[in-house]
């Protein structure tokens, strides 16, 4: 058993190799604990720290606006709570604090703050409503036009995927909120633009916003915006709804967004005005809401990733978008059009598919559905020469993962371990095709971190 000063090392040495901030003060206010992830981020020397009243260090925080000591002498509990300051050296840091008091026998002995830095973070998502704010279709104004999106886009002759798309165009004439259902890759936001596109509300803004693109105390602030002296260092900014008065709002893998803000999104949604993060008044909405999930709603809302009384909500109008399996018929038809369109990217004069190759094509599953069989288009359109026909010899398609009995001689004839790691690398690469290699919605759709697949994939690449 560890005890005395080893104990007390070995918990110095935790605390060290902690990334989040730590600090706890006794109930005199002295600091106790301020580990070096704390220091770095507030520019402090811990001993200039450690041992100190805490009211005489940070003598510029005003004690009703300290969590520290609202913990301390009040027992007050602050989760979660984001905080903009100045650093010794005048950099602006933003942390998201957590601040609990400690309790032994009923009595308060310590209050503690974890802090974690998300300053980045916080300049990212300031940029990102700067971006949305900006125009990006101004006569004269230089700037690249933002692709767009409409019906005619949307191509297909399967006779399901026509119904959902005439479904989607009766939606177009409709105002209520769409909630748009499908797998990666099944182009869920073409409908999505198609239908802001073809309704009234198309001479209006249409923003977006990925739901797992941000945590939630930022995801709030750009929704909702925020209001100055709401918390530390907020600014009076319009969010995403104020931002699209009179358009369409996207909100892309709604079940991302945590479940409490969903609850927040839910009222503004019901009662058709928001408050902007930290301010008192009222602000009215005149904002169409289509959402985006790539899973069965039921599931989510089995899972708890998706609130039912939201879903009822978004759901006034359900749109389903097939998977590529589903719609076989179409695959030939979106590949000619796909090798058409990147003729012309690849400057290119392949003029039609051979049989062997829309063999090749039929007979895959396409797990990254039509974004996977455009990327294998496209490569197989860059790689081609001076041909007019373009033959299997040019793509470059994974067979899909199966059990049968051939696999099964593979896998005694590799090795349980070395057949299980031929599939991990097959799963990898069709998560990579099918995302575009983007590696974190690879990862996701993998179901790991995205430093674990940044690491397989280094690993890979030095083979």
């Amino acid at each position: 058993m560890i005890k005395g000063k080893n104990y007390k090392r070995l918990m110095d040495e935790v605390f060290r190799l902690m990334d989040e901030g730590l600090h706890v003060v006794d109930t005199e206010g002295r600091t106790i604990i301020y580990n070096e992830a704390m220091a770095n981020m507030e520019k402090m020397n811990r001993s200039e720290v450690l041992r100190r009243p805490f009211r005489e260090v940070f003598n510029h925080i005003p004690e009703e606006r300290s969590t520290m000591l609202q913990a301390l002498k009040h027992g007050k509990i602050t989760p979660n709570a984001q905080q903009t300051y100045q650093n010794i050296d005048g950099r602006e840091i933003t942390t998201i604090n957590s601040t609990h008091p400690l309790f032994l026998d009923g009595q308060i002995v310590a209050a503690v703050e974890i802090a974690r830095n998300i300053t980045d973070i916080q300049k990212l998502s300031q940029a990102m409503l700067k971006f949305q704010k900006e125009p990006s279709d101004t006569e004269g104004s230089g700037k690249k036009r933002m692709k767009t999106y409409s019906f005619d886009m949307i191509i297909g002759e399967n006779k399901n995927f026509k119904e959902v798309v005439n479904r989607a165009k009766k939606a177009a004439q409709s105002d209520a909120s769409v909630l748009i259902y499908g797998d990666t890759g099944t182009g869920k936001e073409l409908f999505a633009q198609s239908i802001h596109y073809h309704s009234d509300r198309r001479g209006k803004p249409l923003l977006a916003q990925n739901c797992a693109a941000l945590p939630e105390s930022l995801l709030e602030g750009i929704l909702f915006g925020t209001a100055k002296g709401g918390f530390t260092g907020a600014l009076d900014r319009a969010g995403l709804f104020e931002q699209a008065d009179g358009g369409t709002l996207l909100l892309d893998e709604i079940s991302a967004m945590p479940y409490e803000l969903q609850g927040k999104l839910l009222r503004v949604l019901q009662e058709d005005y928001l408050r902007r993060v930290g301010g008192t008044s009222d602000i009215p909405l005149n904002v169409r809401i289509i959402a985006t999930i790539n899973e069965p709603a039921e599931k989510l809302i089995m899972k708890g990733k998706l609130r039912k009384d939201l879903y009822y909500r978004l759901a006034i109008i359900n749109i389903n978008v097939p998977p590529l399996r589903e719609r076989r018929d179409d695959i030939i038809l979106l590949a000619e059009k796909f090798m058409e369109k990147h003729n012309k990217r690849f400057n290119k004069e392949l003029w039609m598919i051979s049989e062997d190759a829309k063999k090749m094509l039929l007979d895959h599953d396409y797990p990254g559905n039509v974004r996977e069989l455009e990327n294998i288009i496209m490569a197989a359109v860059s790689m081609a020469d001076d041909e007019h026909v373009l033959t299997g010899e040019h793509l470059r398609i994974e067979k899909s993962t199966t059990t049968s009995a051939i696999e099964y001689g593979k896998a005694v004839e590799l090795g349980l371990s070395d057949y299980m790691k031929q599939i991990e690398d097959h799963l990898i690469q069709q998560a990579m095709l099918s995302n575009g290699n983007n590696i974190s919605h690879a990862a996701k759709q993998l179901g790991i971190k995205r430093q674990t697949l940044q690491h397989k994939l280094r690993k890979k690449d030095s083979k």
